[in-house]
């Protein structure tokens, strides 16, 4: 029995000196309780926006890239604009949507919720209600039909209309600190330039909460179910956007005020035909501290987790590479570049392997 199963694990350690990357309702940095200590925590709803601007920003089409909003009217009657300059756009967006079995209010309030739509799918509903079409299923199709790369790499979750669903070809794990962290209090003042030479106070006090730490950062890429989707060479140029995106980006919570971005100190990937295989479990004990820092610490702690977990449970991944010095034979060390063309010529190979004829 042919297994055409293929994942793509990402294994990061990354150092952020202090910072606020990603924040709670009350401006305090996120963390998590894991292995009975507190850790740094960056949600991986930060990270797969951060990836997404940069797909948008650096390494994809514009074309190819969707919008989350719930200004949906908007986007269709953009594409009416753009076929039949001479219609009522808004008004023909807002019936196509409706023939789609959406729920709209109006161009300004938009929708009830956030709609995750592609370009293609708005073009398409423009194109059917120019045309004058009042087949429901049509729209419908219009909808589930061409969605942009992070549709398919991210899902998409309508609950008025579970039809409308895409499940995710990639997941991205909260990433948390491979040792315990507790928040700090920045107290910061401000000066009013223009004030009298004989006030000596601050026109403003304020404090900002921040940490540093080492983060494990993990993130899964099931390529059949990209592959599902898309042509070979997509998928290779897909997967390899979305390992440099999942590499390179860093949310911008509190950037201005801290300048934190950092790139990774290791990162370790793996290709496996078995299933996914999140390694946090090398850091359920935390790394203590020292005053040789954590980051060479947790690249060997994770090297021998790793390697523990294969010997006991006898799967290894089929191929493994890494980025950065210290991994010895657990995987195969190359620059980033090189990583990247080798894992979208293994995606490419694998889809057009597994095209359906």
């Amino acid at each position: 029995m042919k297994n055409n199963r293929k994942y793509v694990d990402f294994h990061v350690l990354q150092t952020v000196p202090p910072s606020c990357v990603n924040r709670d309702d009350t401006g305090t940095p996120k963390t998590a309780v894991y292995g009975g200590v507190t850790r740094a925590r960056v949600s991986s709803q930060a990270w797969k926006r951060a990836m997404r601007q940069m797909f948008r920003e650096e390494l994809l089409d514009r074309e190819a890239v969707g919008d989350r909003t719930k200004k949906i009217v908007g986007m269709v009657a953009q594409e009416i604009r753009a076929l039949a300059p001479d219609q009522d756009a808004v008004a023909l967006a807002q019936k196509a949507l409706e023939n789609a079995g959406l729920k709209i209010v109006s161009e300004e309030k938009g929708a009830d919720v956030l709609f995750f739509m592609s370009r293609s799918q708005a073009r398409a509903l423009a194109e059917l209600i120019i045309a004058g079409s009042s087949d429901k299923k049509a729209y419908k199709a219009a909808l589930k039909e061409m969605p942009s790369v992070d549709m398919v790499l991210f899902g998409r979750m309508v609950a008025s209309d579970p039809s409308l669903n895409y499940d995710a070809a990639a997941q991205v794990a909260h990433s948390i600190s491979t040792h315990s962290v507790q928040n700090e209090y920045d107290y910061f003042t401000a000066v009013d330039d223009c004030a009298p030479e004989d006030n000596a106070g601050a026109g403003h006090l304020g404090t900002t909460e921040y940490n540093s730490a080492t983060l494990y950062r993990y993130a899964t890429v099931n390529v059949a179910e990209l592959a599902a989707h898309m042509s070979g060479e997509e998928c290779g140029r897909v997967l390899r956007a979305f390992a440099e995106a999942f590499i390179r980006s860093m949310p911008t919570g509190k950037q201005n005020s801290f300048a934190n971005r950092t790139l990774p100190d290791a990162v370790y990937v793996t290709i496996r035909n078995d299933q996914p295989v999140n390694l946090c479990g090398a850091f359920e004990r935390a790394i203590p501290a020292t005053a040789q820092g954590y980051a060479q610490a947790s690249q060997q702690r994770l090297s021998e987790y790793a390697m523990e977990l294969y010997e006991n449970y006898a799967d290894s991944p089929v191929k493994a590479f890494a980025v950065g010095r210290g991994w010895g034979d657990l995987a195969q060390a190359m620059p980033l570049s090189g990583l990247l063309t080798t894992l979208q010529e293994a995606a490419e190979k694998f889809a057009k392997e597994n095209e359906v004829q």
